[in-house]
């Protein structure tokens, strides 16, 4: 990877999923913890919640680690709206879902939020799939057909936005 692209990467990295997934969380544990729940640390189902938790947080990583690199080599560009890939990125997790960036921010979130049996933090993973949800619909998938044309719209006609395909699409 050239060193601008990784730059760029890291720049994008580090203001979107950073903000969303490390200083929000953060921000939100720090100054709302009056009437946020919390597990009883003795509980059997807190250990459980907190396994299950690191679960998601690592396949959350994982996931969103593996769309930046596929991003950058195979895309051209980075996740960020002011900083697009030029090219359609329909390899690797992008044959089962056309979004698996936002789903590993979410379990990221969703991985937070039972660790620390925040309902707070749980309301914050509801807000940002909704506003994403939207801003897809709205500027994202627009934007992609007129960059793409026909490409993205078979793509998108063959691949869910939301919940991933069993099998791979084979284009």
């Amino acid at each position: 990877m050239r060193a601008g692209l990784l730059l760029r990467q890291l720049l994008a990295v580090l203001l979107l999923p950073g903000l969303v997934a490390g200083v929000a969380p953060a921000w939100i544990r720090a100054v709302q913890r009056t009437g946020d729940s919390r597990w009883l640390d003795d509980s059997w189902f807190c250990w459980g919640a907190r396994a299950g938790s690191l679960v998601a947080i690592a396949a959350g990583v994982t996931l969103a680690s593996w769309c930046v690199v596929l991003f950058a080599r195979v895309g051209q560009g980075t996740l960020a709206p002011w900083d697009p890939t030029r090219r359609l990125v329909a390899v690797g997790p992008y044959r089962h879902v056309r979004n698996p960036m936002i789903a590993g921010v979410a379990l990221l979130l969703a991985g937070q939020a039972l660790w620390a049996g925040s309902w707070k933090l749980a309301v914050w993973l509801v807000s940002f799939v909704l506003v994403n949800h939207v801003y897809f619909l709205v500027i994202e998938e627009p934007g992609l057909a007129a960059r793409f044309g026909q490409a993205y719209r078979e793509y998108a006609a063959h691949v869910p936005r939301w919940i991933p395909r069993r099998t791979p699409w084979g284009q």
